[in-house]
C-alpha cells in the first residue's frame, strides 16, 4: 500500500510518496502553478501520480498555527482536501504540518544546498516530512 504526501501551498504543492511497505517517505516533485485558485492542472497531476504509484491514501499537510489555532490556510486546505477526495475517490487525511518546512530547510542547509537552490527542494522535502510523520504515527499504533 502506497501513500502520497502533499504539502499544499499558495503557488506550489510538494509531493512525496511512501515505499510499498509504508515505512519510508521519499520526496517526489513540486507541482507549481501561476495562480493560487487555478487548481485543475495541479489536481490532474496528482491524479496521474495516484495511478502511477498505485496510491491508496493521501496525506495532506494541515497548516495550523504554532498555538494550535486554525487560520485562513487551514480553510483553503480543507477545500483542497474535498477536491482531492472528489477527484481521486481516495481518503485524504489531514496531518499537522507545523515545523515541516523549517525541518526541510534545516536538512537542506546541513546538506550544503545553496540558499538560492533550496526553493527547488523545500516543498517536496516538507511533503516527505509530513508523510513520514503520518507513517511513523500509524506504524507506532500497530506496534501497540
Amino acid at each position: 500500500m502506497r501513500v502520497l504526501g502533499l504539502d499544499y501551498g499558495s503557488k506550489t504543492v510538494g509531493v512525496a510518496v511512501s515505499d510499498g511497505l509504508g515505512w519510508t517517505a521519499q520526496p517526489l516533485e513540486t507541482i507549481t502553478r501561476k495562480d493560487e485558485n487555478k487548481l485543475r492542472k495541479t489536481l490532474a497531476r496528482i491524479e496521474e501520480l495516484v495511478k502511477v504509484y498505485s496510491v491508496e491514501t493521501i496525506v495532506l499537510g494541515y497548516p495550523k498555527h504554532m498555538n494550535n489555532e486554525q487560520g485562513d490556510r487551514c480553510a483553503k486546505t480543507e477545500t483542497f482536501k474535498e477536491m482531492l477526495e472528489r477527484r481521486t475517490g481516495l481518503p485524504v487525511i489531514l496531518q499537522d504540518e507545523r515545523m515541516s518546512t523549517v525541518s526541510a530547510e534545516r536538512i537542506l542547509m546541513e546538506g550544503g544546498v545553496r540558499r538560492e537552490n533550496r526553493k527547488e527542494y523545500v516543498d517536496k522535502m516538507a511533503a516527505a516530512f509530513i508523510l513520514q510523520t503520518y507513517m511513523d504515527r500509524m506504524n507506532n499504533k500497530q506496534e501497540n
